[in-house]
């Protein structure tokens, strides 16, 4: 019975999550690169651990309720931490189309940037062997894209082709642009 009582609440929360993905959608994703189905997103896994882990918070603390205060403050701390996970994976992303690209974060405005705004890259090799493709921008600001992500490399080869396009950059003269060792741009120098 409990097995089934399990079952239920998990089907329930990952209805809801569903529901929450739509409505977060409509509601936030309206521009044109959101349209254009072209995005670099957070693994999969972000998501789909953080409803595991609300779905045992959950769990957690309705068995903290009748069992005991340390089932109950896990509970609320795994809920929290997969509350924490769901909400990265649906805020996080750069969406783009073939003129600009929309970085978006949680708890920030969408921050829209033209591909002639990337001045160069830095490269670097975090846990695991993922390497981190740091963006930096005019304005000062940085583009963090991870290898892990989700149509990264994609992202990486069409704002390669649109750079050149809005700076006038013949492509087969970029010395610098080896996909095949993580460089699309030129390397920033550090100061």
């Amino acid at each position: 019975m409990e097995l089934i009582g399990i079952l239920l609440v998990a089907a329930v929360v990952l209805w809801l999550c569903y529901l929450i993905d739509k409505a977060f959608t409509k509601t936030f994703r309206s521009k044109a690169q959101h349209r254009s189905g072209l995005a670099v997103r957070a693994n999969k896994r972000y998501g789909i651990f953080g409803v595991i882990l609300s779905v045992l918070g959950i769990l957690g603390f309705f068995t903290g309720l009748t069992d005991g205060p340390v089932l109950l403050v896990g509970g609320i701390v795994v809920l929290l931490m997969g509350l924490g996970l769901a909400v990265h994976y649906l805020s996080f992303g750069i969406f783009y189309d073939g003129e600009s690209f929309l970085l978006s974060r949680f708890g920030k405005k969408d921050r829209e940037y033209h591909y002639l705004d990337i001045q160069g890259q830095k490269l670097y090799v975090i846990q695991g062997g993922t390497i981190l493709v740091e963006l930096y921008m005019t304005d000062g600001s940085t583009v963090s894209v991870q290898s892990s992500m989700d149509g990264a490399y994609s992202f990486l080869d069409a704002a390669f082709a649109a750079w050149c396009r809005q700076t006038g950059r013949d492509p087969e003269n970029c010395e610098f642009h080896d996909p095949s060792q993580s460089l699309w741009f030129p390397t920033m120098e550090d100061t």
